[in-house]
């Protein structure tokens, strides 16, 4: 007992410390962001560079690609920006122009509210405005000359005006700095990293840096193209709307994209607000508000869908999350680089033991394998989700791996967490029940998929669709440890519809006479013996040694069916034992089966005419 409250106190203090850690370092984030900022995004770029650098290395030298990389950059941001304050700057000189359209629309909204609620509104806070402005001074109340200062006036050498500049200039200087240097070093910077880490995580750090820059670099890729494409097509738009300086507002939604859910706001929001004020009447600005919702759909449902979707690798809640969490540390750059951030952790998580948990918590792909999500809805007792997961499986997966694959892997599963006290009883026979209650489903579905799939065949087997006509092969079913067994023959016989094998199940139990009795009662029966593990094979082996030993020329089948995780090395026992074939899946009993009702139909004498 004392060793184990020692225990216990060890993990409290483990969890209170990584906690600990983590408000740590989010603290640490927050406050030195002034340095911590400028260095992700000098990585970031360094990351999104580096394929060309590599690429221009080979035919021009390090150092010139290094520079000519940064600079073609740098420069087109620059010219972008600076050709956008322009435009903007015009766009301002130009708007005292639109007043008699914005006048006429403010009149039109006065109008459409005379007599109502708007009015009333708006009568009662005139009348508070007429009440404070009537309201005598205060008594004892001194009123104060207004000084009125005079600013000296600004010299023709005067750097004033750099003020409001000078921290953007900075941190771009900076940034463009490192950039240069990372690229520049960037092999050195890899090797001291590798080294940090240590030799033995060679493979899991090379594979964690390859597998980080590809990602970011896909995503960035793929999130250009559909802004370009978006960019275009909203210029092309407005210009045919009529919005002024159309182009300036495509680039402006176009990059603004880059900014996770926030951008495409307001790049739609502000060419609306302009086509308020520029276009008379209302069917313009409507035009444009369809036009952006039109765009929009087709964005997000064609282009992200068919391009986008997946690069990052993170789930939209993940990202939506991480998106509010960066943006809450570093502000406006933090929404820019939270996609990238994001993507970074997500590989780190997979590659790193201890971050494991980002990645299952982030990552867009499912943490559950299909086996264990199937498990874990019969747990909950949720069986209209888990019939959904199983047309899933066959729609998208071959039809027949639809029972080694979800259903009987949960059979197992149930057994072991029971055996291990993790199930009670009853749970296990629930998981059970709900296995009986899916089967049909499962079968129907499987046929009508089959049946769509299907190339024409013989009358006898269109006309038999589940088998039922009696064959060349007559299988005898023993479950040996139960209904879990005797719910995996089931799914065997649901895939041997289209085979000329007839599977007649014992469903009481017998001694080893009475089986031996009844075997020698059916000459050429194949008998199989259904034994899912984690059972031990100790009494199928010596059912299995006894069959033998009376009946040796009887085809035996060991049906020892799970996933890999709960595989043993029972095969080789069992077939020291006599056993004629061990299967490990019911698609492999299924070929074996073939293979014999092959030999039967082989064997058996030719009808004579």
């Amino acid at each position: 007992m004392p060793a184990f409250s020692l225990d216990e106190a060890v993990r409290a203090m483990k969890s209170w410390v990584t906690f600990a850690g983590c408000v740590l370092i989010v603290a640490v984030l927050y406050w030195a962001q002034t340095v911590i900022v400028p260095i992700a995004l000098a990585l970031l770029l360094t990351f999104v560079l580096n394929p060309a650098v590599t690429w221009l290395e080979r035919r021009i030298g390090n150092v010139p690609a290094v520079l000519a990389a940064v600079l073609v950059v740098f420069a087109v941001l620059g010219l972008a920006g600076w050709g956008l304050a322009r435009q903007m700057d015009r766009l301002a000189d130009d708007l005292p122009r639109y007043r008699g359209n914005i006048r006429a629309k403010i009149l039109d909204v006065r109008g459409a509210g005379k007599g109502g609620s708007v009015e009333k509104i708006q009568q009662t806070i005139d009348q508070i405005k007429t009440g404070l402005d009537d309201q005598p001074a205060a008594r004892g109340s001194v009123t104060r000359p207004v000084v009125v200062m005079q600013e000296p006036a600004g010299g023709l050498f005067s750097v004033a005006w750099l003020g409001p500049i000078m921290g953007p200039l900075s941190k771009a200087a900076l940034v463009l700095t490192m950039v240069i240097f990372m690229l520049l070093e960037r092999r050195d910077l890899r090797d001291r990293l590798i080294g940090l880490v240590g030799d033995g995580q060679l493979a899991t750090t090379t594979k964690a840096f390859e597998e980080a820059g590809a990602r970011v670099s896909r995503q960035l890729l793929m999130q250009s193209l559909v802004n370009v494409v978006y960019g275009v097509s909203a210029g092309v738009g407005l210009y045919l709307l009529g919005v002024p300086y159309a182009l300036v507002w495509g680039a402006l939604g176009g990059a603004l994209r880059f900014i996770p859910y926030v951008g495409p706001i307001i790049g739609a929001g502000a060419p609306i607000v302009i086509s308020l004020a520029a276009l008379p009447g209302w069917i313009g600005p409507l035009w444009v508000v369809v036009f952006f919702v039109i765009l929009e759909l087709f964005t997000n449902l064609v282009l992200e869908t068919k391009l986008y979707a997946g690069a990052a690798g993170v789930s939209q809640v993940a990202l939506l999350v991480s998106v509010a969490f960066w943006t809450f540390l570093w502000g406006p750059l933090g929404l820019l680089m939270a996609t990238p951030l994001t993507v970074c952790l997500v590989v780190m998580g997979k590659h790193v033991p201890g971050l494991r948990f980002v990645g299952a918590l982030m990552s867009d792909s499912s943490p559950l394998a299909p086996e264990y999500g199937y498990y874990q809805r019969l747990l909950a007792r949720d069986v209209a989700e888990a019939a959904d997961l199983i047309d899933r499986h066959i729609k998208t997966e071959a039809p027949d791996t639809v029972y080694d694959a979800l259903m009987l892997p949960a059979l197992n599963y149930a057994e072991r967490d029971r055996l291990e006290q993790r199930l009670s009883i009853d749970e296990r026979d629930a998981v059970l029940d709900s296995t009986r209650e899916l089967l049909p489903e499962a079968e129907d579905a499987l046929l009508r998929r089959l049946k769509t799939n299907a190339t024409p065949t013989s009358d006898a087997t269109a006309s038999d669709p589940k088998g039922t006509r009696r064959g060349p092969l007559r299988v005898l079913g023993y479950p040996i440890g139960g209904a879990s067994d005797e719910i995996a023959l089931t799914m065997l016989n649901a895939m041997l519809h289209d085979v000329a094998v007839v599977i007649e199940r014992v469903d009481m139990p017998m001694s080893t006479a009475q089986l031996i009795a009844l075997l020698r009662a059916q000459p050429g029966t194949v008998v199989c013996f259904a034994d899912l593990p984690p059972s031990a094979p100790s009494k199928t082996r010596l059912l299995v040694k006894r069959v033998r030993m009376a009946l040796p020329d009887v085809p035996i089948i060991v049906g020892r069916w799970a996933p890999t995780v709960l595989g043993d090395d029972a095969p080789q026992a069992l077939r020291d034992a006599g056993a004629s074939f061990v299967a490990s899946t019911l698609s492999e009993t299924r070929a074996y089966l073939l293979t014999l009702v092959d030999r039967a139909t082989a064997s058996k004498p030719a009808a004579v005419a």
